[in-house]
């Protein structure tokens, strides 16, 4: 049993959460609890999930429910993740940011030299950043106590430095992905991932926003990327869809980079 929770992390448990907390309130009812257990160890690759299996978890909760039987998200995510994930998950809470892009507009503010890290001592503005984002104010108090935290959990090594793949922890990610078969779904994929990659509304992807796509590109194919991976492929990605050479990629451009014919 616990070698199948050794695989779940705040990503997957925060997934697997919010297929059950539709309304995202918070909480999930208790006799919802077997189904989110048992959904949970198929999620982890747990072929025989048992009975005995599910009530083992259950047991784990026993003395964790509220008087009304409802159990919090930061109850269950205590009992199944690591510390650490359940940190990031509570933080990922707090602080939901809805894009990919917002979290690039906020790295290449203090990544200035695209080196791919920010110094540990720039951690704090960069968290303090985080909550402006979502207009939420932070006592010094608790931005110390997040900032020491991070650094407890990113920078194992000591090194003074954070890195682009550790941070992106931060968020989920967007998958970019087309679902569908028929030209006419793929059309309409597009232009809802288009959409979701220009905040700006302006009709074409700039700065943060080509940033945002590359991230989550990259990341289907490789889970785990480098701040120097990134510009590599942020470069190779520019120059093969900025057709017109304005430095931005217009939709028509990604529609025919991705082999799709825009109606």
């Amino acid at each position: 049993m616990d070698g199948a929770l050794d695989k779940l992390d705040a990503a997957g448990f925060l997934q697997i959460w919010l297929y059950f907390d539709k309304d995202d309130n918070g909480y999930i009812e208790q006799k919802e609890l077997d189904a989110f257990f048992k959904h949970m160890l198929l999620h982890l690759g747990m072929k025989d999930v048992t009975e005995d299996k599910i009530q083992e978890l259950r047991r784990r909760c026993a003395h964790r429910p509220s008087a009304d039987g409802r159990l919090l998200i930061q109850q269950l995510a205590s009992v199944m993740l690591p510390e650490e994930e359940n940190f990031l998950l509570l933080f990922r809470q707090e602080t939901p940011l809805d894009n990919s892009v917002e979290f690039m507009k906020i790295w290449r503010k203090y990544d200035e030299d695209s080196s791919g890290y920010i110094s540990a001592n720039e951690l704090k503005g960069f968290l303090q950043d985080l909550f402006l984002q979502h207009r939420k104010s932070i006592t010094a108090s608790k931005l110390e106590e997040y900032t020491v935290t991070m650094l407890k959990i990113f920078d194992k090594n000591q090194g003074g430095k954070l890195d682009l793949n550790d941070l992106a922890r931060l968020l989920l990610g967007y998958v970019v992905t087309f679902q569908a078969c028929s030209r006419e779904d793929r059309n309409r994929d597009f232009e809802k991932i288009f959409a979701h990659y220009d905040v700006s509304k302006t009709g074409a992807l700039e700065g943060p926003e080509v940033d945002g796509l590359v991230m989550d590109m990259m990341e289907l194919a490789k889970p785990s990327i480098s701040g120097a991976e990134l510009n590599k492929f942020r470069k190779a990605l520019m120059s093969h869809c900025d057709i017109n050479r304005d430095g931005k990629i217009q939709k028509n451009e990604l529609a025919l980079c991705l082999g799709l014919k825009l109606s």
